[in-house]
């Protein structure tokens, strides 16, 4: 039974695959159903893209919520597009094609899909179920002896915060004051994201935003306390209202440790009341070690395992490490009683040698550490004497291992390790189903996360755009603060700082003048992230100086008389690049073009998985990176090029204003086909021209080029106008191939001294030039003749007028009459219309008015060059 129901209509336009994309994630979130969001996102995008990229119609995207399912629903208005089949002994077409990718993600990804066509189009549905969630009555635990409970305080602190719709805090309860190190005067008003520590690692869970939104939610998460420190805390969310209908969230938030408080158990039969504390001979072993219930995601499995293996043999620390694929390393990723925020996915070596953990693939006791320095790194300035260490595998392979530390020196023999190798054969398959589950939704929300990525990337062309999307989308998705390093040209210039960004917009001016003291990464072209420690040398430097000056010792001034900083900027500063910081190159086109710098906060570090989302985002970021310095140098370059054809700033005649508009179609085109010019050839003598090259852009632009300066050198030279035209056309048909037709007017202008100016024309195939007298009158003021570039052997004919004073000469290009709106051209008759209304207007008023008549006579943009040349002798009657 449909439960809900969302559609949406999507134009046929490139932007539509990410608003359809946006639309499916926020129906998805809203109806709470997070787990499947990635998959559907990703099956949206390639269906979408088949509609309005490949068939070229409008998509429409329907989302249908079940009791047990969702299912989204694809249609476009192509019915005649095929599917690809798979036959027996076929296999689907080349994985590089774009088409009928779309399918192929729902065979793998969905539960179930389908392909249906009607008369008007074809319909692409998918359905993913949704996870089982425990619901109802909650199961009764086993009786346990009192060393098998969980650990607790004496007093047990259980913070009571509530947010409201928009997420600020509404009520803060004493035991969160006590915890947190804030008041409720301190935070009543202000976002809970503001206090919130969130995993943003892509795939593997929801945002703060969208948990508070959900009915129920239980999970852990970080709370920073006063003094800054993060503390962790599991918690329980609660969706309510109140009588007036308002929503809000109630959070009971305690220490991670005492997550038992809160957590709830999963749905299962209730225990065995006997009283007598044994369990059942069909108890799993698994459940003997871990308890009942089992947490239901990796890191709460994990921090359970390592707490339950440390009271199990009564250590005073424990962790677990997991194996990466290639079983070379092996990366922390749960302990108690170790400074867990330092050693959270550090990674060691997995075989033995100087200075690595040597034991990971057998069972290993150390009695005492201090007799072998370095056996045991993770330890090392811990307080550990002892430990006992053994592998988790599965058929055979290292998935992991498990260990428990103590104080004291020989607290564990080979008995210990064996109870300990005992429970972790129990838990090794769970541990790396669960880390496989989890593997495997980063992998699918990677995807998601980079099909994002790469539609923003692609979407500009400008350097500084795409140097702010790289930073974007890296913090705080991957990192906690990055910086990207350019490289102009590899050989004669070092990488330059372009950008940096900081979760946290206090701290960027901290970091950046922090890296501006600092030599830059050297650009190795070597694929892969690769450590970066001089950020977190240099800050924690700096704030040991300034610590120092603080209490009196040591100059007050930094480096080169500069005022110091101030303690709490240099702490602040040191505390946001202090974890672990790599760099990743930006290659492009086989050319390091600069770098891509990532870090995290103090005692932080990056996990493989996100390393390697890292390294395919940089490969992404760099060719859209030089993409858009390729346009930028190709568009300067153009630009300039197009400048020299332009004339210089118009010359002043005496006697007749001149104005002159000129608009080139196409993007970033200063000149086009149409040109003009004005001149001088002799003492009171100007020349003028306005010409169109047939079409437009650059190649018409080179015939620009030629013809205005052929204009000016022969009319120097002492040609008069026909003569001039006549050399014109036998160059333009010299060029051969490339030559091109040209309509052009030509003229001289003799200033008179009564005031008035005597014109000599030739009107080679352009629209005539029109005469405006002070009463109104529009006429033709020259005869058409051939235009230049098709006939070899022309005769023209020069045609004198005189202006008098209050004429107005206008000459356009035909961008100005063949102005369209569907069938309706402006026209000839059109242009004289609007000129006879400028009786009394100044040179640069007429050609305003024709100007913006063109552009309000349709509603689009004008797509043809535009040139407009007016000529005006002054009235010098009194009262003109």
């Amino acid at each position: 039974m449909i439960t809900a129901r969302a559609a949406a209509t999507f134009e046929p336009v490139g932007r539509s695959v990410a608003v359809a994309r946006a639309f499916v994630r926020d129906t998805l979130h809203g109806w709470g159903f997070a787990d499947v969001v990635d998959d559907a996102v990703v099956l949206t995008s390639e269906l979408v893209t088949n509609a309005v990229i490949h068939a070229g119609t409008a998509a429409d995207v329907q989302c249908l919520r079940y009791e047990t399912a969702v299912r989204v629903e694809v249609a476009d208005h192509h019915p005649d597009r095929e599917v690809p089949l798979q036959g027996r002994g076929r296999a689907f077409r080349d994985t590089e094609n774009e088409g009928g990718r779309g399918l192929q993600l729902c065979a793998a990804l969905a539960s179930r899909w389908g392909v249906e066509y009607t008369a008007a189009g074809k319909h692409v549905w998918f359905q993913l179920d949704l996870p089982e969630r425990p619901a109802g009555t909650r199961s009764a635990g086993p009786l346990l002896p009192p060393a098998e409970l969980p650990v607790a305080d004496e007093r047990v602190r259980v913070a009571v915060v509530q947010a409201d719709r928009q997420g600020f805090i509404t009520r803060w309860n004493d035991d969160a004051a006590d915890l947190f190190g804030h008041t409720a005067d301190d935070v009543l008003g202000k976002s809970l994201t503001d206090l919130t520590a969130w995993p943003q690692t892509p795939g593997t869970g929801i945002g703060l935003a969208d948990a508070l939104r959900l009915s129920r939610w239980e999970g852990t998460y970080g709370l920073r306390r006063a003094d800054g420190r993060v503390v962790p805390v599991y918690g329980s969310h609660l969706r309510v209202r109140d009588s007036a209908g308002e929503p809000s969230t109630v959070c009971l938030l305690v220490r991670a440790e005492e997550r038992a408080v809160l957590q709830s158990p999963t749905r299962g039969p209730a225990a065995s009341d006997t009283g007598t504390g044994q369990r059942g001979r069909n108890t799993d072993a698994f459940e003997v070690f871990i308890g009942s219930p089992a947490p239901d995601d990796l890191d709460g499995l994990l921090q359970r395992t390592v707490e339950r293996a440390r009271d199990m043999l009564d250590g005073d620390a424990a962790y677990l490490l997991l194996a990466t694929d290639d079983e070379t390393e092996l990366e922390v990723r749960a302990s108690t009683g170790l400074p867990s925020a330092r050693q959270r996915f550090a990674r060691v070596p997995v075989e033995a040698g100087t200075g690595r953990y040597g034991s990971a693939r057998m069972p290993a006791v150390h009695e005492d550490l201090t007799a072998v320095p370095g056996a045991v790194p993770l330890l090392s300035g811990t307080g550990m004497r002892s430990v006992v260490t053994v592998p988790l595998k599965v058929e055979g392979r290292l998935t992991g291992s498990i260990g428990v530390a103590a104080e004291a020196p020989g607290r564990y023999s080979n008995q210990e390790a064996l109870r300990l190798q005992f429970a972790a054969d129990r838990i090794a398959l769970a541990v790396e189903s669960a880390r496989l589950t989890e593997l495997e939704r980063l992998r699918r929300g990677s995807l998601s996360f980079l099909v994002e990525a790469s539609d923003l990337l692609a979407g500009t062309l400008e350097r500084d755009q795409t140097l702010a999307l790289m930073a974007q989308m890296t913090v705080p998705t991957l990192a906690s603060w990055c910086a990207v390093y350019t490289i102009a040209e590899q050989s004669q210039s070092e990488p330059e700082l372009a950008f940096v960004l900081h979760e946290d917009e206090d701290r960027i001016d901290g970091i950046k003048a922090l890296l501006s003291q600092l030599r830059p990464p050297e650009p190795d072209p070597t694929p892969g992230a690769r450590p970066w420690t001089a950020p977190s040398d240099a800050a924690h430097s700096s704030a040991l100086r300034a610590s120092l000056r603080s209490l009196g010792v040591g100059s007050s001034s930094g480096a080169g008389g500069r005022p110091a900083s101030a303690p709490g900027i240099a702490l602040a500063t040191a505390a946001a690049v202090g974890g672990e910081t790599v760099v990743l190159p930006l290659v492009a086109r086989n050319r390091v073009i600069g770098m891509l710098t990532l870090g995290k906060p103090a005692d932080e570090r990056f996990r493989q998985e996100i390393l390697e989302l890292a390294e395919d985002l940089s490969r992404r970021a760099a060719l859209a990176l030089d993409n858009a310095r390729l346009y930028s140098e190709r568009t300067a370059i153009s630009q300039a090029l197009q400048r020299s054809l332009l004339p210089p700033e118009l010359p002043r005649v005496p006697g007749v204003e001149v104005e002159v508009i000129y608009r080139a179609a196409g993007e970033g085109n200063e000149v086009g086909g149409d040109f003009y010019d004005l001149f001088p050839i002799r003492d009171g003598c100007w020349g003028f021209a306005i010409g169109d090259v047939c079409g437009t852009g650059p190649e018409a632009a080179a015939v620009t080029g030629l013809a205005r300066h052929a204009l000016r050198l022969l009319a120097r030279e002492g040609f008069g106008g026909p003569a001039v035209l006549e050399r014109l056309n036998a160059a333009i048909l010299d060029e051969g191939a490339r030559s091109r037709f040209l309509t052009l007017l030509y003229g001289e202008l003799w200033p008179q001294h009564d005031g008035s100016a005597v014109l000599r024309m030739v009107c080679a195939g352009h629209p005539l030039p029109l005469r405006l007298r002070p009463d109104g009158s529009v006429e033709p003021a020259a005869e058409p003749q051939p235009l230049l570039g098709v006939m070899e052997d022309l005769e023209l004919v020069e045609q004198t007028i005189t202006l008098d004073p209050g004429d107005v000469l206008l000459c356009v290009t035909d961008g100005v009459t063949e102005r369209r709106e569907g069938t309706r051209m402006l026209g000839d008759d059109g242009l004289a219309d609007v000129l006879a209304t400028c009786t009394g207007l100044t040179a640069g008023a007429v050609a305003v008015r024709i100007q913006r008549a063109v552009e309000r006579f349709a509603s689009d943009a004008p797509s043809d060059d535009m040139a407009i040349l007016a000529m005006r002798v002054p009235n010098l009657q009194p009262g003109a």
